[in-house]
């Protein structure tokens, strides 16, 4: 079975599931119905959550697993926070130095962002 997308290939909205249905008894329900907070997340994100239980919560685990740095794994992290429409607190939203290259470094920023992120 494949895993249920959960936006738009075409234009990147959200999608709404509109059929359930058993697997045994083959019960259908039909309406509309929402995905959940969970599925806000993209599938590499939702790997990484998996990650972040296996690992129960460890962070260092999870960075361990994925071959990054701690900071990257952190970042990654709070990418989930914020998609989930949470806010981190203040002081863990600024981007440090080390953080911001080890984004660079992971190719998940370009060199200008890294330059603008480094500037502010």
């Amino acid at each position: 079975m494949h895993p249920v997308i959960t936006s738009c290939p075409v234009c990147g909205e959200s999608l709404t599931v509109t059929r359930l249905e058993c697997g045994t008894c083959h019960t259908a329900i039909e309406g509309h119905f929402s995905l959940g907070r969970l599925g806000r997340l993209s599938r590499e994100q939702l790997d990484f959550v998996e990650l972040l239980v296996k690992n129960r919560g460890n962070i260092n685990g999870v960075a361990s697993d994925l071959k990054v740095a701690y900071n990257t794994a952190r970042s990654r992290l709070d990418d989930i926070v914020a998609t989930l429409g949470y806010t981190p607190p203040a002081e863990e939203s600024r981007f440090d130095r080390r953080t911001v290259l080890d984004r660079l470094a992971a190719k998940e920023i370009s060199v200008e962002e890294a330059m603008r992120l480094l500037r502010s």
